[in-house]
């Protein structure tokens, strides 16, 4: 399974998203399914290459396979017929896209035969830790200003900044708060092209650094990147003292806050949380 290829990695995989996408394409195996999600076009072509190198079947999201989200469900097609579903409990449009590559996986399989009630059970039940997780109770959650909510996502290239922004625009369409970022990045990453997503979205950033993490990016650098793009910032030590930051800028109605930007980073707030994952 290779979902959408974006720039991370590069120091490893390559400076391009051909390049990063060969890579990935590496995977593959003579005779064994390669299931490809939706790519952009220099990255579905290096892809294609390296499917055909290795001898494997390919099924490509859009061409073989569809996944596409109905009046609040999910509806797959393929060559096999269609299955109607519930919605991802998982939140955001981009789950649609994710649960889509996952059934495509599992019907590809030959000799496995799914009856529909357990795609419905697995979609309902999956879970996924830090992937637009809402943190309603814990210790971190109680320091938030009263009646605001709190998310957490581990994303941290610029794909999954704009899935991330798309999913706070659509919570921003059903319940309009004021959001504020609590973000941590390591210097790996693209900082600027990652905030991008959130400029004209975001009414500040309060930037952190990665705890025990020494390729973290100063708070200082993050909240400069923010400002570069359009978005107001400032910094502070940790996650808590920029929580309780928050609860100072007097916003009504109480803010929609995401700290985001680090696997690290979202690992240290569940923990520190009281909600570490299962």
């Amino acid at each position: 399974m290779i979902t959408p290829v974006s720039f991370d990695h590069a120091e490893h995989l390559g400076d391009t998203v051909g390049k990063i996408a060969a890579e990935k394409a590496g995977i593959c195996k003579p005779q064994v399914p390669a299931i490809v999600a939706a790519q952009p076009r220099e990255a579905l072509a290096a892809i294609e290459r390296e499917v055909a190198r290795a001898k494997a079947p390919i099924k490509i999201a859009g061409e073989d396979w569809s996944a596409t989200e109905e009046r609040g469900r999910l509806v797959y097609q393929d060559d096999a017929g269609l299955l109607d579903l519930p919605a991802p409990r998982l939140y955001g449009r981009h789950q649609f896209e994710n649960a889509g590559v996952a059934i495509a996986a599992l019907r590809a399989v030959a000799g496995l035969k799914i009856p529909p009630g357990a795609f419905e059970v697995g979609i309902a039940k999956a879970d996924w830790p830090a992937r637009m997780q809402r943190l309603a109770q814990g210790r971190l959650a109680v320091l938030c200003p009263p009646g605001s909510e709190l998310w957490l996502d581990g994303g941290h290239n610029t794909e999954g900044g704009r899935a991330v922004a798309n999913a706070l625009a659509d919570l921003e369409e059903r319940v309009s708060r004021p959001l504020v970022l609590v973000i941590g990045m390591l210097s790996t990453k693209d900082c600027e092209n990652f905030l991008k997503n959130f400029a004209g979205l975001a009414r500040r950033v309060v930037a952190v650094p990665v705890p025990h993490q020494e390729k973290s990016f100063p708070a200082a650098v993050i909240a400069e990147a923010a400002r570069e793009v359009g978005i107001p910032a400032q910094s502070a030590g940790d996650v808590e003292t920029a929580l309780e930051a928050i609860g100072r800028f007097g916003l009504e109605p109480a803010p929609r806050i995401l700290v985001a930007g680090s696997l690290y980073l979202a690992g240290a707030v569940l923990s520190a949380n009281g909600t570490p994952p299962v």
